[in-house]
This record gives structure tokens, sequence and C-alpha cells, in this order.
């Protein structure tokens, strides 16, 4: 799934993200132009290490 183009309600579906969660990478994402890595999403406020890690492998920028 892309981070860049996904709808909060399809990022909802991902393991771990809820609508809070949903909504602050789409929030952080509207603040910065997108992603341009997976590895932002380390900046999104509530993910933590463990919940990257469940992300990492079914997401793209």
């Amino acid at each position: 799934m892309s981070l860049s183009t996904a709808t909060a309600e399809q990022l909802e579906t991902l393991p771990g993200v809820g609508p809070a969660l949903a909504r602050a990478i789409t929030e952080f994402r509207d603040k910065n132009g997108g992603f341009s890595s997976v590895d932002q999403l380390r900046d999104v406020n509530g993910i933590g290490e463990r919940r990257f890690a469940d992300l990492q492998p079914v997401v793209r920028p």
C-alpha cells in the first residue's frame, strides 16, 4: 500500500493502525509533501519501533 496515496480508511486496514494513527499518517503526509521513504513513518507520532516493524513490509512510499 502506498503511504503517499492511501486514504485514511485504507490505512486503517494495516496492522495496528486505527483511526487516530491513520489521521496522523495523512497529516504527516500533507505537511511534508508525501513520503519519499518508508523510514519516514518513524517520524509519525504514534509509530514506535514495534509498529514500524509490522508496517514496513506491507507499505511503500
